[in-house]
C-alpha cells in the first residue's frame, strides 16, 4: 500500500527526541531529499552529537579513541540549518497544544515530532543489582566508566552471553590487559553463548576461541545474587549452584527494552514498544516513533538494516513523497564478534522436516551448517568464513530449489551457483542441431 502526505510547508516545523543512529539517519535522508520539512530540529539526551554505537566496543577495547565513533560534529547541524540540542531530555510531550518540555524548561511547538529513544538496559530481577559498581554497556558515559574500571579492578563480572555481553567481557579484557591484567567472567543463563543466532556447535566453537584468549565463560548460568563490600561496593557473584566470583565491577548486559516511557506518559498506544504503523506513525497522527523504542505488528527492534528501511519510509512520508509502507523482512545477521565473522539467519536449530548439511574445518577454524526443506535453503549458520553468506540468503529469500547443486552448496556460493548454472542451461538439443 501506498500513502501520499501533504508536501511539508515552509513554516512547518519537525522535531525530532533522540540524536542516536536511528534520529541522525533521519536527518541525512531528509537532508537528501527536496521537500524536507523547512525547520528540523533535534534534541539529545547526551551532550555529545550522534556516534555510532556500534564501534563503543573497540572504544572500551582501546583501540578507537572518542572522535573515531562521531557520526558529525555539532557544526554540521548548524551549516544544515537544523537546530541541535544536546543534554536535555524530553519530559512531557501535551498533544492538544503540540508542544513539548524538557527538563532544562525548554518548550518547543511543533508540526510533526518523531520520538527516536531508543532504548534501555534490560535489567534481572537479581538482588542487589542496584549497588554501586554494578554498570550497563550502552553509550559514551558506560564505555568511559568501564574502560576506568577495567585500569583499575582486578576482576569483573558480566551477565549476558549475547553479542553486547560478549563485546563487553573482550573489551574489558583487552583493556585490563594492558595495565594490571584483569580476570573476566562471563556468565550466560543459556546452554550456549549467542543462542540466538548460533547453534550449538558454532556456540562452543565461540566459547573455545574465547576461553584461549583467556575469558571464564560459565553457561548454563544462573545469578541467584550479588554481594558487597563492608563498603558497600559490590565485590562478588554468587550463582545458584554455589560458586562465587569476586567482582570489582559486574556489567548487566542481557538486551535492551524499547524506551517508550515518553509515548507512554503521553497517551500514546504503547506495548513493548510505542505501536506505529506501515508509515511509523503512532495513534497520534502528528507523531511517528522509529527504531528500537517502536513496536510494529508485534516486532521490536534492535538491529539495524530493519530500522534504516523505517528510515527510508519515514523520509519520505515527511518529504511528500508517494511512499509503500514499512514492511517486516527476513534479516541476516551478519556480526564480527570479538574478531570472529559470523553469519546466521532462519531458525537456530532443525526443526522436524529439515535436511541438515554441516561442513568443519578445525585447522582453519570455519564452520558451515545448512538447513533445506524439499531442496531449498532455510536456515544458515556460518562461522570464520562468511563469505557465501549473502549468496545463501539470497537464494532463501527467492525460494529457489538447489537440489542441482546440493553435492556443492557446502563448498561456497562459486561451486554451487556454477552446478546452478549448468543446470539452468541444460536443454534439448534444437532440432537443427540435431540434424546436422
Amino acid at each position: 500500500m501506498r500513502q501520499r502526505h501533504p508536501a511539508a510547508t515552509s513554516s512547518e516545523h519537525l522535531v525530532i527526541v533522540g540524536n542516536g543512529m536511528a534520529g541522525h539517519r533521519l536527518v541525512e535522508a531528509l537532508l537528501a531529499r527536496p521537500e524536507r520539512p523547512a525547520r528540523i530540529t533535534v534534541i539529545g539526551a547526551e551532550t555529545a552529537p550522534a556516534y555510532n554505537r556500534i564501534l563503543l566496543s573497540p572504544l572500551l577495547a582501546g583501540e578507537l579513541q572518542h572522535d573515531a565513533l562521531a557520526l558529525r560534529c555539532a557544526e554540521w547541524y548548524a551549516e544544515q540549518g537544523i537546530e541541535l540540542v544536546l543534554g536535555e531530555q524530553v519530559e512531557s510531550i501535551d498533544r492538544s497544544a503540540r508542544r513539548l518540555t524538557t527538563d532544562a524548561g525548554r518548550e518547543l511547538d511543533y508540526d510533526r515530532l518523531v520520538l527516536a529513544t531508543g532504548s534501555t538496559p534490560a535489567r534481572p530481577p537479581v538482588p542487589e543489582l542496584e549497588l554501586p559498581g554494578v554498570q550497563v554497556f550502552r553509550d559514551l558515559h558506560d564505555a568511559d566508566a568501564l574502560a576506568r574500571a577495567a585500569e583499575t579492578g582486578s576482576n569483573a563480572v558480566v551477565i549476558g552471553g549475547g553479542l553486547l555481553g560478549l563485546e563487553a567481557a573482550e573489551g574489558l579484557r583487552k583493556r585490563g590487559q594492558d595495565k594490571r591484567g584483569m580476570q573476566v567472567s562471563l556468565l550466560q543463563r543459556d546452554d550456549r553463548l549467542m543462542n540466538r543466532q548460533l547453534d550449538l556447535t558454532a556456540a562452543r566453537l565461540l566459547e573455545s576461541e574465547l576461553r584461549g584468549r583467556g575469558l571464564d565463560i560459565h553457561t548454563d548460568a544462573q545469578l541467584e545474587r550479588l554481594e558487597a563490600d563492608a563498603e558497600g561496593q559490590v565485590c562478588a557473584a554468587l550463582l545458584a549452584d554455589g560458586t562465587r566470583l569476586a567482582a570489582d565491577c559486574v556489567v548487566v548486559a542481557i538486551g535492551i527494552v524499547p524506551q517508550a516511557e515518553l509515548g507512554r506518559v503521553a497517551g500514546l498506544e504503547v506495548n513493548r514498544g510505542i505501536v506505529v504503523d506501515q508509515w511509523l506513525t503512532t495513534s497520534d497522527p502528528a507523531i511517528h516513533a522509529l527504531g528500537e523504542c517502536c513496536e510494529f505488528e508485534g516486532h521490536t527492534f534492535g538491529l539495524v538494516e530493519p530500522i534504516w528501511r523505517q528510515v527510508e519510509v519515514l523520509a519520505a512520508h515527511l518529504s511528500g513523497e508517494t511512499v509503500d509502507g514499512y514492511v517486516e523482512q527476513p534479516t541476516a545477521t551478519k556480526l564480527k564478534v570479538s574478531g570472529v565473522s559470523l553469519y546466521a539467519f532462519g531458525p537456530t536449530d532443525p526443526e522436524p522436516g529439515h535436511e541438515v548439511l554441516s561442513y568443519r574445518d578445525p585447522q582453519q577454524g570455519d564452520y558451515r551448517r545448512l538447513l533445506l526443506r524439499d531442496g531449498r535453503l532455510e536456515g544458515a549458520v556460518l562461522y570464520g568464513d562468511t563469505a557465501s553468506g549473502p549468496w545463501y540468503f539470497e537464494q532463501a529469500l527467492a525460494e529457489r530449489d538447489l537440489s542441482a547443486c546440493r553435492a556443492a552448496l557446502l563448498l561456497g556460493a562459486a561451486d554451487a551457483q556454477a552446478l546452478l548454472d549448468d543446470a539452468s542451461n541444460e536443454s534439448p538439443q534444437h532440432p537443427a542441431k540435431e540434424a546436422a
